[in-house]
């Protein structure tokens, strides 16, 4: 739950380090919440002389900023034991049996068990030191849940589908949900899945009407070598199988020689507002098409491992300055929810190309500027969200130079602040949650 505060607490969090991708590491360090919003940073000792607030004490921590998940699907937290309730095989042994085998368990529930399992993900989110989230709403119905919690982020609506007329529907829905009040923590865009899963004709629609709404869009662009086939010849499992399994054979085209991310280009889908996740099959054309438009990519390693898709090009990003950001996609395809998991598994998955400071960034700053939300999350800055987690370090200090490299491996999670009330674990639901940050700016 989040501890109650009055609306104009303040207070100084002190730790023996504190650390912000856009920040100094500061020995000693401490920062100043003021209703909600991170007002100075600096040595203990100096705020303590300029501000006359309480100080609460972390010896033998760090102040880190929270982690920005940027692609979640917190809905299908609850996937493990929806396996084992609903009785569906789940064996997949391609990347196309586990679409089939996710649409097949879905379709066998309800929408309490969504927003049980949301809830489930918001909580796992904020133990482990996630604060913001980019996440795909599929069910939207389910959006006042989603902005009645504390996880700040953007909400992104799922298109799919076909048939025009059942699109336009789709997509009317998406836009509204878009548009509806929420807190100002939390913002919309929408979310076109794939280019498999939706008709081409209405990528240009899609185009048409984030433009006009000025919407930000996230799509999954080249998971699988699947898709890859699927786009170039219309063959391959995905047309041979889930096409039949979900009745789109009708809506199989001719051949389109091209990449998925030369077909989301024709559309006019690519801009510095679109963000594309997993990239794990991209050429280095389609690269420096995403670097020509200001796209921006979030990797996720654990769950490319699982579904064993591949792995993302991220030495080829990285030459060509594309920026960067992580996320640990969904339970369905992740054995956890939580980003520091992710931050150790890409350290060790990608040690020639990324330095601990470079995973840092995409998991903070890097995370917030892919969500577009760089100007109030992502790092500890005087005006931004105080969003903030404590780490403890267990044993002796280390080195000055392995202090981040420590945090990321030894580090634990001892206390997390959201907008700067502490959050406790409880078996609260997610009702409670919203009503300590209804006051929020």
């Amino acid at each position: 739950m989040i501890q109650q505060t009055r609306k104009n607490d303040a207070f100084i969090a002190a730790a023996s380090w504190l650390i912000s991708p856009t920040y100094p590491i500061v020995p000693g360090g401490a920062i100043l919440v003021q209703d909600g919003i991170v007002g100075a940073l600096g040595k203990r000792d100096d705020l303590k002389k300029l501000y006359d607030v309480p100080v609460i004490e972390y010896p033998g921590c760090a102040i880190l900023p929270g982690l920005i998940n940027a692609h979640t699907h917190l809905e299908l937290t609850h996937f493990p034991s929806w396996l084992l309730r609903t009785h569906v095989e789940y064996s997949p042994r391609r990347f196309v049996d586990w679409v089939i085998q996710l649409i097949k368990i879905k379709r066998g529930l309800e929408n309490i068990d969504f927003r049980k399992s949301l809830a489930e993900g918001v909580r796992i989110c904020l133990e482990s030191g996630t604060t913001a989230v980019g996440e795909i709403v599929s069910d939207f119905s389910m959006a006042p849940a989603y902005r009645a919690t504390p996880l700040g982020g953007r909400l992104y609506f799922e298109l799919l589908g076909h048939d025009p007329v059942r699109f336009q529907h789709l997509l009317e829905d998406a836009v509204t949900a878009c548009q509806s009040d929420g807190p100002r923590y939390i913002t919309s865009g929408l979310s076109p899945h794939s280019v498999y899963t939706i008709g081409e004709e209405h990528l240009h629609t899609i185009r048409r009407t984030a433009h006009a709404k000025q919407l930000p869009l996230v799509i999954h662009l080249s998971e699988s070598k699947s898709e890859a086939d699927f786009v170039f010849d219309s063959a391959g499992p995905l047309a041979q199988e889930l096409y039949p399994f979900v009745g789109w054979e009708r809506y199989l085209t001719a051949p389109r020689r091209c990449s998925s991310t030369e077909l989301l280009e024709r559309a006019g889908l690519l801009t510095a507002d679109t963000l594309a996740v997993h990239c794990v099959h991209l050429t280095l054309g389609d690269a420096k098409i995403l670097k020509q438009h200001g796209v921006k990519v979030v990797i996720c390693p654990r769950s490319n491992e699982l579904l064993d898709v591949g792995h993302a090009p991220v030495a080829l990003f990285k030459s060509l300055g594309i920026p960067l950001a992580l996320g640990t996609d969904s339970l369905a395809s992740n054995n956890t929810l939580s980003l520091w998991d992710e931050i150790r598994f890409t350290l060790n998955s990608f040690s020639k190309e990324l330095s601990p400071t470079d995973v840092f960034h995409m998991a903070t700053v890097g995370g917030a500027t892919a969500l577009g939300i760089e100007k109030a999350h992502g790092s500890l800055e005087p005006g931004k969200y105080a969003n903030f987690q404590i780490l403890r370090l267990p044993g002796k200090a280390p080195a000055s130079g392995k202090l981040l490299e420590n945090i990321i491996y030894e580090g634990v999670v001892d206390d997390v602040f959201v907008m700067g009330r502490q959050y406790a674990s409880s078996k609260t639901d997610i009702i409670d949650m919203a009503a300590s940050t209804e006051a929020l700016p």
